[in-house]
């Protein structure tokens, strides 16, 4: 059985953008970071958004199947990477 990978929650806190695929699904996992403080993350106000395709080609050149956004926080990637899973 395939399996989506991501990586750890701090990744996503940073406000880095992760794309990634388990055979031909294929996934792009964009965060929206709110600061509350130039060195703190506003978790209630922030959220990470997940959209997925199938096929070869990449974001730009597929047509979107899926998209859905989630909580900023530990259980909201959790809650992500089981979403993505069923939609393999």
């Amino acid at each position: 059985m395939n399996t989506v990978w991501l990586p750890v929650f701090h990744h996503f806190e940073n406000g880095n953008v992760f794309t990634g695929s388990a055979g031909p699904f294929r996934y792009k996992i964009t965060p929206n970071v709110v600061m509350a403080t130039p060195k703190e993350v506003d978790h209630a106000a922030s959220s990470i958004k997940a959209e997925y395709w199938h096929g070869p080609l990449s974001y730009e050149l597929s047509p979107i199947e899926g998209e859905k956004t989630f909580p900023m926080s530990p259980e909201g990637r959790i809650e992500m990477q089981a979403w993505l899973e069923s939609n393999l």
